[in-house]
């Protein structure tokens, strides 16, 4: 009889202490949560803000996207695709939710006419400690809930999708608009565009590179630009970097459009610094 062969061990995260892999992912992922909890723990947590501009004349700003940074003991910006995959599913992703928030939300009370979207995972719907942030930030002044966006992805929308929906119903008398973020990137049942209450539609960047000469993308963004018109988004194309592609956008007729061509995502942005002048 021939010897029945050894089982390969799984090469994956969960396989636990029978795959190296998985003890080496496991043990990164608790060197980055370490490394974040001392962040979290020592205010080192800060917004970068990138413009979001308007498609028909890219000279006016629709509103600023705050994208949350979280600084080393130097005052380096470690990147969050460096953390955010191990922090989502844990309660520190969470607490980085609840300082950005908290961040945005002063930032908007600080700067009257800043218009401004925070990254939320539909997870902190349920969290206490951000819906608090929440409530109290909009308590502040009547204007805020207005200008505030709140952006959430498609990837997690659809995991409590029934959540989310709840969530924007209670929202909606606050004024607070919600954002659809990385469209196409997940696994969005279209059928529940006619419950959720996004105002905001934004296409995940793989589909905006190299448009102008990507058949298929041009085609792909096209029926999400109609999908958009139909359940009255406006649309937000994301990742623009050339002329080119800013230029087939236009004519397309998206929205507003985001992007290197725009901006970078600054600590340190031009309305911050004309607030303060005007404070002097």
């Amino acid at each position: 009889m021939m010897p029945r062969p050894k089982p390969k061990p799984r090469l994956d995260a969960q396989a636990g202490l029978a795959s190296p892999l998985g003890v080496a992912i496991s043990a990164g992922d608790r060197e980055t949560l370490s490394m974040v909890r001392q962040a979290i723990d020592n205010k080192r947590l800060r917004l970068a803000y990138q413009p979001v501009v308007l498609a028909r004349d890219v000279s006016r700003v629709a509103f600023q996207e705050g994208l949350i940074r979280v600084l080393d003991p130097t005052g380096r910006v470690i990147p969050a695709k460096d953390f955010m995959q191990a922090a989502e599913s844990h309660e520190i992703g969470r607490e980085i939710d609840c300082a950005a928030l908290e961040i945005g939300l002063a930032a908007l009370a600080r700067v009257p006419d800043l218009r401004l979207s925070i990254n939320m995972s539909a997870r902190s719907i349920g969290y206490a400690r951000w819906m608090q942030v929440l409530r109290r930030g909009l308590s502040v002044a009547p204007t805020i809930g207005e200008r505030l966006i709140l952006e959430i992805n498609e990837a997690s929308a659809m995991q409590v999708p029934e959540l989310v929906v709840a969530f924007m119903d209670d929202l909606k008398g606050a004024g607070v608009a919600f954002a659809l973020d990385n469209f196409g990137a997940g696994d969005m049942a279209i059928r529940y565009f006619k419950d959720f209450y996004f105002d905001i539609l934004k296409l995940d960047g793989q589909f905006i590179r190299n448009i102008h000469h990507d058949a298929d993308n041009h085609v792909l963004v096209g029926a999400i630009l109609s999908i958009g018109k139909h359940f009255q988004m406006f649309t937000v194309a994301q990742s623009v970097e050339t002329q080119a592609e800013a230029q087939m956008l236009q004519t397309m007729g998206v929205d507003c459009m985001q992007g290197y061509l725009f901006g970078a995502a600054t600590l340190k942005p031009a309305f911050d610094i004309n607030a303060a002048r005007k404070s002097a």
